[in-house]
């Protein structure tokens, strides 16, 4: 997967992205996501996006945010016209590799626990849960995963 460092002047694009990537998950929990309704522009300044495709129509997006000790990915999607070509494993990997590039042994994630297809997912891919957040309108749940061979 050939992933490129988003520029702001693509922050539209990113948008329509992730709006028509989060759509049917924010449906079908009839509440508002973050990566549905940020505020992309303001994300540059403290997080790294990294895009997939053509500028004008990105085919898939990650949006990681470096800890001290370890790398979060705030949001992943892939446009609803590449969904089931594997670009999302591409994604984690690239997020994996990331972490370990910059010295972090560990990558936290999580999701709303309705979700139950992604739960399953980063299960499989190796991802622990590591608690259950409890808030008055939904569960979330929070994942990391060890990542050998972190150099700094």
């Amino acid at each position: 997967m050939n992933l490129r460092r988003a520029t702001r002047t693509e922050i539209p694009a990113i948008t329509a992205l992730q709006q028509a990537a989060y759509a049917p998950l924010k449906q079908r929990i009839g509440m508002a996501l973050p990566p549905h309704d940020a505020d992309f522009a303001a994300l540059f300044e403290t997080m790294e996006i990294w895009v997939s495709g053509p500028s004008e129509a990105p085919e898939a997006a990650l949006i990681i945010e470096p800890k001290p000790d370890h790398l979060l990915i705030w949001s992943l999607a892939v446009a609803p016209a590449f969904k089931g070509l594997r670009l999302g494993s591409g994604l984690l990997d690239f997020a994996e590799d990331r972490a370990r590039r910059e010295g972090h042994g560990l990558v936290r994630l999580y999701t709303n626990e309705r979700f139950t297809e992604n739960v399953a997912w980063y299960r499989r891919r190796g991802y622990a849960i590591e608690r259950i957040e409890e808030r008055p309108d939904r569960r979330i749940v929070h994942f990391s995963r060890e990542v050998a061979g972190a150099t700094a």
